[in-house]
């Protein structure tokens, strides 16, 4: 049966860990040392506890090995194909490339305006008045979209408001109306006293009281 491999983690009581790095550390002291006598091979170390003391061996210089460490990883590192230099010539030639282009948009959009067509040929003149066409077309296609939803929203604003005219005249239609004699009677009565009789002399007569008299009489 093979046993899995027990996975490392820190340990977190301090104390056992102290105790744990002291045992370690003077076990690959031991086994740097070995290798070193045993294979005649140089050998380095460098330890740095958690409080950052340093312990380190070497069977010859540490100055030494770790010069010849960097020489022999410097040989081993692949040196860029360009060069910080050349990078820089290459941003300069794509933004004068960009530049290059702006500048002809900007000549194109000045001449779809009808502005600086001196310098253009019959055929380039022929293919301006092609876009514009195609422009035109797409302009008109769009206006015309916009119209017809317009048109449809004032179609439905109309049906709208022919709706609430049918129910305000439904509404009215069904409030009962006041008759006739319903208004006989809320007019006011006239008294008897109040209106005129027959009794009542209503000619104009015009002279003196005596003569007045007389008048009466003989009528």
């Amino acid at each position: 049966m093979v046993r899995g491999k027990t996975q490392l983690k820190r340990i977190e009581n301090a104390t056992s860990r102290q105790v744990t790095f002291s045992k370690r550390r003077n076990g690959l002291l031991k086994k740097a040392f070995e290798l070193s006598v045993l294979c005649d091979a140089e050998v380095a170390l460098i330890i740095i506890s958690p409080r950052g003391k340093l312990y380190e061996f070497a069977n010859s210089s540490m100055q030494g090995t770790i010069e010849r460490y960097r020489k022999h990883t410097k040989n081993d590192t692949p040196t860029p194909s360009i060069s910080a230099e050349q990078n820089m010539q290459h941003f300069k030639q794509e933004a004068a490339n960009m530049m290059n282009k702006i500048d002809l948009l900007e000549a194109s959009k000045r001449k779809f305006l009808g502005v600086g067509l001196g310098s253009c040929s019959v055929d380039e003149l022929q293919q301006i008045e092609q876009q514009l066409h195609r422009s035109l077309s797409h302009i008109r296609e769009r206006k015309t979209r916009l119209f017809k939803e317009q048109i449809e929203q004032l179609k439905g604003k109309e049906k709208a408001l022919l709706e609430e005219n049918a129910r305000l005249s439904e509404k009215h239609d069904m409030d009962p109306q006041p008759t006739t004699k319903d208004q006989s009677e809320n007019q006011p009565h006239l008294n008897a006293e109040s209106c005129p009789s027959s009794d009542v002399e209503t000619e104009l007569f015009i002279g003196l009281p005596d003569t007045r008299r007389r008048f009466i009489r003989s009528s």
